[in-house]
């Protein structure tokens, strides 16, 4: 199974054309996802532009060092993909609920049609931000991101806007986020819709003074996505670095319906020290939820 994934990608990327397109995009990934799989950082090294930069939680890293991700043979139990060929780019949100060390990985690269120029990727773990990759997985799987119909596909922008509109939220109350009911937010383990009543909305506390920058977007119209990479102000409270974060919505009809989160923190329990609300968010319960934390960058800031 493994030699002929290798075998497809290897064949269509000599057919990728400079202007990137999204088979270039999904032969890599999926080249990528193999290459996690068996812990082997070499399946790529043909695929990577020679002065090409990889980082590990915002931190530049040696793809090819024993230490690097990548060289830790994962088996992973759910993925997803987005694909984004007008900025030729993709996200790939990696879900290993391994009992030994479980991990929930997100992994952005830049190419230029023929090669992948960038890579980065988020490790979260054991003491980052909510993680519980058994109900990372669980959640994730009772949610359905088919690709959208044709007829029913918002534009790029709409899809885009939807993403910014919640973090611009962050930094002015008069913006309004298009959230939509149902709306269902999975943060680190920590889920917002326990009961499946799809009647659940994704209103929750949001900071009033935070101002979000850096972003790095993946707009996947076909699948109706944006993915947004960024550095999160306060969500380390023992660092004053914005902690790297990863936010992935889906947008159905111009309203938000999913949101995952993928959140890495410098200092073990993001420095709260286990002080956040259980919302029932784990399979059978699961530590607390956004609203604690919301609530406690805005006494600090």
């Amino acid at each position: 199974m493994r030699s002929s994934i290798l075998l497809s990608a290897s064949l269509l990327f000599p057919l990728a054309m400079s202007a990137c397109e999204r088979e270039f995009l999904a032969a890599f990934t999926s080249l990528y996802l193999n290459a996690q799989t068996v812990g082997n950082s070499s399946l790529l090294t043909n695929y990577m532009l020679q002065n090409y930069t990889y980082s590990e939680n915002f931190t530049p890293a040696n793809l090819s060092a024993p230490t690097s991700i990548l060289n830790k043979p994962l088996n992973s139990t759910n993925s997803r993909v987005f694909l984004d060929p007008y900025l030729c780019s993709a996200f790939t949100e990696i879900i290993v609920p391994e009992p030994s060390h479980p991990y929930v990985l997100g992994v952005r690269i830049e190419g230029n049609g023929k090669y992948v120029t960038k890579m980065e990727t988020l490790v979260s773990d054991e003491g980052d931000w909510l993680f519980n990759a058994t109900s990372t997985a669980y959640w994730s799987s009772k949610e359905s991101w088919t690709p959208i119909p044709l007829a029913d596909r918002d534009t790029r922008d709409v899809i885009k806007a939807a993403g910014d509109a919640y973090f611009n939220r962050f930094g002015n109350v008069n913006i309004t986020v298009p959230f939509g009911t149902p709306c269902a937010r999975l943060e680190g383990g920590a889920y917002t819709d326990t009961n499946m009543t799809n009647g659940e909305t994704c209103h929750l506390g949001l900071p009033s003074n935070v101002y979000v920058q850096d972003r790095r977007y993946v707009v996947d119209v076909e699948m109706g996505s944006v993915n947004i990479y960024l550095g999160f102000p306060g969500l380390d409270r023992a660092s004053e670095t914005p902690a790297p974060d990863s936010h992935t919505f889906r947008v159905e009809k111009g309203k938000i319906r999913y949101v995952h989160t993928i959140s890495t923190c410098e200092h073990p329990g993001c420095g709260l020290n286990g002080t956040y609300i259980p919302i029932g968010g784990g399979k059978k319960g699961a530590r607390g939820v956004a609203t604690t934390r919301l609530r406690s960058m805005k006494r600090g800031m």
